[in-house]
């Protein structure tokens, strides 16, 4: 089993846990020392597995996965830890562990109880990571599930403001949707094989050899896409992520935002559509009005906050319907589309998240009525600040542009009217994206300084500027050099993409 590098994106963080249990809470140096080792770790091995997955592709290897490995779990049920990866999951690795490597940084100086909060930290990147990797569906669901667990803690706890209340709004939605989820899954399941066949719980298995009847199709992408849709906040289950976010301590947000929020979109993509593909064709409209208003609306409801977490939640909530709208567009370009925008969003939004928590820690406040002329005080947080906005808004040579550009494009292309009436509904989101960031920007960082007890403020500590300067490298990587993102992923969509396309014969 261990000879498999995947499953060690699952050890390492186990391991996490285990250094930091031997840790005592007083024991600062050593929590840090820990936690900084096996995010490393992580780090060095999703950069790793990325290298070698682009050099076994160079080679001519077509396989739709790669890395694959399975070793039977529960016999009764059929259910095995399969792990495996394509060009998607490689990437979803590599930007967990930039964040959880960078949300090590943002929370240097975490209290109270910091050995308490980098284990649940860890357990967090655990489900991550596990979902990540499955090609199991019942694995997926127990990683996603173990993903979820740790949110209310880490917000109850550690968080700030309404936290009590946004914890348990988020758990209780979040597990909302999951049985939904649950009940998809288990409708999957029984349909997984043909008349007198071995049911499977097997990704790849499923999709090549399950004939689910239309009838059946239906319901369960309704289930399947709620239940990944909740958690990609899509409307009008939307509600718990802006309280969640605005009470959720620095790192908690960044990993929240940045990656938990991706586990979303990367099921619709991987379940629904993939094993579900005549209910995708038939059902999509549905779905695509939900999250055109998911766009929309965030964006609008960014623009009337006065709170720098509820601005970048809304904002969040925005960019996140791109994602899935852009999945439902069921074509190749827009779903690259969608891949690029969860890599660009989960980079800028963990920054955003980490800016704002640096400011909040100086201020503390977060109402930008009470802020004004950061870029004086504290100019190395305030350019950061320009680059996450810049980069949220599409300003090209960023992340953002490339994305949305790609998704608009993919979107609009071979469409009929109501796809192509939606798309320029979307487009708007630009600009009114563009009013928000502006003027947080103008008011934040440009105005006269509000409060004079700020003149004395101090700018980004080294392990801030660590942090933050990782996250740029990678926005403005991605913005300048895309062209390898594609490489890594242009083999992934071909069999989802003839699916969908056998099932709309």
């Amino acid at each position: 089993m261990f000879e498999n590098i995947l499953i060690w994106f699952v050890v390492i963080p186990v391991i996490m846990m285990a250094g930091l249990g031997l840790c005592r809470n007083s024991n600062m140096n050593a929590i840090r020392a820990v936690m900084v080792v096996c995010s490393t770790a992580l780090l060095g091995l999703s950069v790793w597995l990325c290298c070698d997955f682009l050099r076994l592709r160079g080679m001519g290897v077509d396989d739709e996965m790669l890395f694959t490995g399975s070793w039977m779990w529960y016999e009764p049920l059929n259910i095995h830890l399969a792990v495996g990866v394509d060009g998607i999951s490689v990437l979803m690795l590599l930007l967990s562990s930039v964040i959880v490597f960078a949300g090590t940084f943002a929370s240097w100086k975490i209290s109270p109880l910091p050995k308490n909060f980098f284990l649940w930290f860890a357990l967090l990147s655990t489900g991550v990571f596990g979902f990540f990797i499955s090609i199991d569906i019942f694995t997926m669901f127990m990683f996603y599930e173990v993903a979820l667990i740790p949110m209310y803690l880490l917000i109850g706890v550690w968080g700030t403001g309404r936290k009590e209340y946004s914890a348990m709004k988020l758990t209780l939605m979040l597990m909302g949707g999951s049985a939904f989820l649950m009940l998809g899954l288990l409708g999957i399941f029984w349909h997984s094989a043909p008349a007198g066949g071995q049911l499977t719980w097997n990704i790849l298995e499923i999709s090549h050899n399950a004939s689910i009847a239309p009838e059946w199709q239906y319901m369960l992408f309704c289930f399947t896409f709620v239940g990944f849709g909740v958690l990609g906040a899509m409307f009008p289950f939307h509600t718990w992520s802006p309280d969640g976010h605005a009470c959720a301590p620095t790192a908690v947000s960044m990993l929240h935002a940045g990656v938990l929020m991706k586990l979303g979109g990367y099921g619709c993509f991987r379940i629904a559509i993939f094993l579900l593909p005549q209910a995708a064709n038939e059902l999509a409209w549905i779905f695509i009005i939900l999250t055109g208003v998911s766009i929309v609306y965030g964006a609008f409801s960014a623009c009337v906050q006065t709170d720098l977490k509820y601005i970048n939640a809304y904002s969040s909530v925005s960019h996140c319907g791109m994602v899935l709208f852009a999945i439902l567009m069921l074509n190749t370009t827009a779903m690259t589309g969608a891949i690029l925008q969860m890599l660009s969003h989960g980079l800028m939004t963990a920054l955003f998240f980490a800016l704002i928590g640096m400011i909040y820690g100086r201020t503390h406040t977060r109402d930008i009525r009470q802020m004004g002329g950061l870029m004086k005080i504290m100019p190395y947080l305030g350019v950061c600040y320009m680059i996450a906005g810049f980069a949220s808004l599409g300003l090209p040579g960023l992340s953002g542009f490339v994305a949305e550009m790609t998704i608009f494009f993919g979107s609009f292309q071979d469409a009929d009217l109501f796809h192509r009436i939606f798309v320029i509904a979307a487009t708007c989101s630009i600009v009114i994206t563009a009013v928000y960031i502006l003027r947080v920007v103008g008011k934040l960082l440009l105005g006269p300084v509000q409060d004079e007890h700020h003149l004395a403020l101090t700018d980004a500590a080294w392990f801030e500027r660590f942090s933050t300067v990782t996250l740029i490298l990678c926005i403005a990587g991605i913005g300048c050099f895309p062209n390898w993102i594609n490489e890594t992923i242009q083999h992934s969509f071909a069999p989802i993409i003839a699916a969908v396309q056998s099932a709309a014969l």
